[in-house]
């Protein structure tokens, strides 16, 4: 008999349609949207996965504990550190969309890339001032080291772009290994020599308690001096004072800063500690690097492939463990 798919989250027509026929045969699914209360309480307490995008807005109170005879909790988003998952049922599984979004995140680390090296922001603002700068040097990518702090889909998505660039790709993951002809890989223990070695470093690892403020003053001491620092992830893996007074010390470093430490989406606004977009060395964008429409179909294509996994009896993907709980 096929399972049942709560979707728990709006979808219009095409993205409904999309769902459906990535699950196919493998289940029933019913949209929340579609339901009166009765009907609510009962598509929950049958539900083999919900399908959500923040738990937190989209559950009443109460509604989480129907879910306890449910296989997985497969989640939209590629993070869900500021979601409570600490409030759903314990013994249901639950699974983040990781790199749904890999592609157009990838594009955007090497975007950033480019525009440190090649001096565009500073420059840009120099031309409105009047000033021709054309012979202070720029830098080329080619030759140098990528580092990759969280080498999952993102961080393979951003290595094939830049060994494009003729970038050797270092990267650390949880396991230490990799399929993908990194030219060097280690597990967090080797944070130091990741750091060392990279004259780009790319962050694209999980907010969680093992991650949050890893990357501190004493890390920032262990980087080249010119290294081009981009964080796609959460603020909260940097301490943002060390930062600051790192970019303040070492005017050639630069930090391309995706991710923030209090964000709208999370926090219900934007703030900083620190007034780092007055700064010459810094580049900001607002967290935006997996804002591209035509990749949404995509997302939900591999989040509803999770979905149709449980259903099947197959081992979900992308799974929180304890050790992953932020919330």
């Amino acid at each position: 008999m096929p399972g049942i798919i709560v979707v728990s989250f709006t979808l219009n027509v095409a993205e409904r349609a999309l769902v459906a026929e990535t699950v196919g045969g493998a289940g029933e699914i019913i949209h929340l949207a579609d339901c009166d209360d009765a009907g609510r309480a009962a598509a929950l307490s049958r539900a083999d996965v919900l399908f959500a995008a923040n738990t937190a807005q989209e559950l009443r109170p109460g509604e989480a504990g129907l879910l306890a005879g449910a296989k997985l909790i497969q989640f939209m988003p590629a993070g869900i550190d500021f979601i409570p998952i600490g409030d759903l049922p314990p013994g249901v599984k639950v699974a983040t969309n990781a790199g749904a979004y890999a592609e157009p995140m990838a594009e955007h680390a090497v975007a950033m890339a480019l525009a440190a090296a090649k001096r565009l922001v500073v420059e840009h603002g120099a031309l409105t001032r009047g000033a021709f700068n054309q012979q202070i040097p720029n830098r080329m990518l080619s030759g140098g080291v990528c580092g990759i702090f969280g080498y999952g889909a993102i961080g393979r998505a951003t290595a094939r772009l830049l060994r494009a660039f003729g970038m050797r790709i270092h990267a650390i993951n949880r396991g230490g290994r990799a399929e993908d002809g990194v030219d060097w890989i280690g597990t967090p223990d080797r944070l130091d020599t990741l750091l060392g070695a990279s004259d780009v470093l790319v962050i694209s690892a999980p907010l969680t308690r093992a991650t949050e403020r890893l990357i501190g003053a004493a890390q920032f001491a262990a980087m080249k001096p010119d290294a081009i620092l981009i964080n796609l992830a959460r603020g909260e893996i940097i301490e943002e004072a060390a930062l600051y007074a790192h970019l303040q010390a070492n005017p050639a470093f630069t930090a391309c800063i995706d991710a923030w430490w209090i964000e709208p989406v999370r926090h219900g606004r934007f703030a900083m500690d620190y007034p780092f977009l007055t700064l010459p060395n810094v580049i900001g964008s607002p967290h935006n690097s997996a804002s591209v429409p035509a990749t949404r179909p995509t997302g939900l294509r591999r989040a509803a492939e999770n979905c149709a996994r449980a259903l099947r009896g197959e081992t979900p993907l992308n799974l929180v463990g304890a050790g992953d709980r932020y919330l």
